[in-house]
């Protein structure tokens, strides 16, 4: 498991910017947050890529800044709309691919089964997704996010059902937070096909902390995904007003990443 940090936790400062002051930091494992279509390209996506290769960081998972319309571009039944937008994704998975990344994830449909396509047709159209994700390496997954019909675990547990293996999961526990639902049975709704986590902490006053400042139970959490033989990472997401200088952020990363390595130790060893 490693331990890393989103570039989204420093927004609205440039992306290059916000990987800069990270690698300063010796951060060296991210989630890259685009921000706008000039960052997926040409030179200012080589300036990231060399960045990377200059410090010999890696890429977990890259986020498009088109997670909020996915409503209106995927989980749509204007069917001309949709083929072009499966066109435009597969430049996010060209640039997840060129920078060793493994994950795309999004957000997925606002709109109720009640108000939009049903959740079949939901299941269809990400699963057509995925699959594209697959010709160049990625998995597409599913983050659960507020407000956007992800963020039920019921829906969730019904994705799991319906696509089993064709599909993988994003659990951000701030997200379930503010849906009002419990992360700890969000997770348990992802059950094994969680692949990605972005770890932050909360309690009764805010939603939204860094690691370690809020209640969360995170043995508690560790524990769960054991059971479901998690292998993926944790990233640090959490933003910008929700810590002061950049040394509290990274104050934290190094706390998780002591954390981390201590807790499967620990786990094995209470198995034995």
């Amino acid at each position: 498991m490693k331990v890393g940090i989103s570039s989204a936790c420093l927004y609205p400062a440039d992306t290059i910017e916000s990987l800069s002051a990270l690698l300063e930091n010796d951060v060296k494992h991210f989630e890259i947050f685009f921000n706008t279509i000039s960052e997926i390209d040409g030179e200012y996506f080589s300036r990231i890529v060399s960045l990377l290769n200059e410090h010999h960081a890696s890429v977990k998972s890259i986020h498009p800044f088109t997670s909020g319309y996915e409503s209106y571009l995927l989980f749509t039944d204007y069917e001309r709309r949709y083929r072009d937008t499966l066109l435009f994704y597969r430049k996010y998975f060209e640039c997840a691919a060129r920078l060793g990344a493994e994950i795309v994830v999004i957000h997925g449909d606002k709109k109720t089964a009640a108000t939009g396509i049903s959740d079949e047709c939901y299941f269809e159209k990400f699963a057509e997704l995925a699959s594209i994700g697959k010709e160049y390496g990625i998995t597409v997954a599913q983050e659960n996010v507020n407000a956007f019909r992800s963020q039920n675990p019921n829906f969730v547990r019904k994705m799991r059902e319906h696509l089993g293996n064709e599909v993988s999961f994003v659990l951000d526990i701030k997200q379930a937070v503010r849906s009002g639902n419990d992360p700890f049975d969000m997770c348990r709704a992802m059950g094994d096909r969680l692949s990605h986590v972005h770890i932050n902490d909360n309690n009764g006053q805010s939603d939204c902390m860094l690691p370690f400042e809020g209640s969360t139970d995170y043995s508690r959490l560790f524990n769960i995904l054991k059971e479901n033989n998690y292998g993926g990472d944790m990233i640090i997401e959490v933003y910008r007003k929700n810590f002061g200088g950049i040394s509290e952020l990274i104050a934290s990363y190094r706390k998780l990443k002591l954390f981390c390595e201590n807790a499967f130790v620990n786990l094995d060893k209470n198995r034995d």
